[in-house]
């Protein structure tokens, strides 16, 4: 979208009836690229699967060096470095306690459209906060996101409390 943006075309619906030439050059070119990679995986396909064979002791310290290598080139700073291993520890305490990744993730790509529309509520509303919880059906959801938050915690407290004797 940037590189369309740099040419002054829009990117939109309307880019296909405005420039159509553009449109087509595009996916043209995609399935060009498609084939090039078909004709150049296929013989490469037993190396790619050879990968799969790399142990662990290997893989991990390399992709965790190739990380820290290319997140320290970004700014240099040791920071970003340190910043990244608390996400790793993070994520490695997410994990233990089952916290669901696909809830992450939806979140990570959800969130700028919450924000924007969190700043529309709140310009809405002249900066009042309790538009927030005002309707009953709002504090519904608020209850249940925080219930959704603290459920895999309180899951694994209730295993342990539980737990059925053998």
């Amino acid at each position: 979208m940037g590189a369309l943006t740099l040419y002054n075309i829009t990117p939109g619906p309307q880019l296909f009836t405005e420039q159509p030439d553009i449109v087509w050059g595009l996916i043209a070119s995609l399935f060009i690229c498609n084939v090039i990679l078909l004709i150049m995986n296929i013989p490469l396909v037993g190396l790619f699967a050879k990968l799969l064979d790399v142990p662990n002791y290997i893989l991990i310290p390399a992709i965790a060096a190739v990380s820290f290598v290319g997140v320290y080139s970004i700014h240099s700073t040791t920071f970003d470095l340190v910043f990244m291993v608390a996400l790793g520890v993070f994520g490695y305490f997410l994990r233990k306690l089952n916290f669901p990744l696909s809830a992450l993730i939806l979140g990570y790509v959800l969130g700028e459209l919450m924000e924007s529309n969190l700043r529309r509520a709140l310009s809405i509303s002249q900066g009042e906060l309790s538009i927030l919880w005002s309707s009953p059906i709002t504090v519904v959801l608020w209850l249940l996101a925080i219930l959704m938050v603290f459920m895999p915690v309180i899951r694994s407290i209730y295993r342990r409390k539980f737990k059925p004797a053998i």
